[in-house]
């Protein structure tokens, strides 16, 4: 114990926290936890593997859905190594440079999640809305422009933030409160005068985190606008299916993201093993949860997954 207490004046490390309470049985919770990154990283990779040896899938959709799956893949992969240390070998400490690395990377990929799934509803509006158009619009060309775009801003928006933060002293203690490095569990360990990184996060909030839902809102009530426009129950059945997929992936984010601005307001007070678990459930929901439901709506890629799974066993 007072190993830790040392080295959380160690100005060069930031300390990690693991499950409140739970510390005596962190190995036995590592299981699950281990499980549902398997799932995510195989899920994902596999939604990769069959897109891009898939010829029929080489659509706007199906490329926007690799992007998902990329970021996803990048979100996993930025928590896992942090989180699996501290379950299995009780590993605290993280350098402050790897720290402020795992912070662009968990933000920028939670950012780029957020702005693919506004893509992707673009995409939806205009195979419903602008079906004749469609192939004209969504070009291999503009599908790599918009694939930069998000990129772009992603890394724009939290960059700022991130130098922000870097330039402030840490002389509180430098225990943090979850097994990754976030923004808002870091910023409350600066002793300096932090207005201007609490505007910048206001107005990053209102640019992707408020901008980003609502305009998927908008495109799907254009969306749902169009498709009772049509003649029949069947043509209208079809159309919203199809955007089930997406509808669902939508709902998977931003529910477990209200979820934790809600805890964060409202119930400061509430055990930490509360914000522990409502953060992990933000983080590995949506990288769980979108390749099982791409792979149990979306026929085409069942079918290709199939596929794969016979050519391996031929092989």
């Amino acid at each position: 114990m007072s190993e830790v207490t040392n080295t959380t004046h160690d100005p060069f490390y930031f300390i990690l926290t693991g499950i409140p309470g739970f510390e005596d049985i962190h190995l036995w919770i590592s299981i699950p936890l281990f499980c549902l990154y398997t799932i995510s990283i195989m899920g994902n990779t596999t939604i990769l593997t069959v897109i891009r040896t898939e010829p029929s899938l080489h659509q706007p959709m199906y490329l926007f859905l690799s992007m998902l799956a990329l970021t996803d893949l990048g979100l996993t992969l930025t928590t896992l190594p942090t989180v699996m240390q501290l379950l299995w070998f009780n590993i605290r400490e993280i350098s402050f440079e790897a720290c402020f690395a795992q912070f662009f990377f968990l933000h920028g990929f939670s950012f780029m999640e957020s702005s693919v799934l506004l893509a992707m509803s673009f995409d939806r509006y205009v195979a419903i809305c602008r079906p004749l158009h469609y192939a004209s619009i969504l070009t291999s060309e503009v599908i790599a422009r918009i694939g930069l775009a998000i990129i772009c801003r992603c890394v724009l928006a939290v960059l700022p933030s991130l130098f922000l933060l870097k330039r402030l002293p840490f002389c509180h203690s430098h225990l943090l409160s979850h097994s990754y490095c976030l923004h808002q569990d870091m910023i409350h360990l600066v002793c300096a005068d932090i207005r201007v990184n609490s505007w910048y996060g206001f107005a990053l909030v209102l640019l992707i985190i408020v901008l980003d839902p609502l305009l998927i809102v908008l495109s799907y009530a254009l969306i749902l606008k169009s498709v009772l426009n049509t003649a029949t129950w069947t043509e209208r059945l079809r159309a919203l299916n199809n955007c089930l997929s997406h509808m669902l992936a939508v709902l998977v984010l931003y529910v477990p993201m209200v979820g934790v601005s809600m805890t964060h307001r409202f119930a400061k007070h509430a055990s930490p093993l509360v914000h522990v678990l409502m953060a992990n459930i933000y983080l590995l929901a949506p990288p769980v949860m979108n390749p099982i439901i791409y792979s149990v709506k979306t026929k085409q890629i069942r079918q290709g997954i199939t596929r794969l799974l016979l050519q391996r066993k031929v092989h």
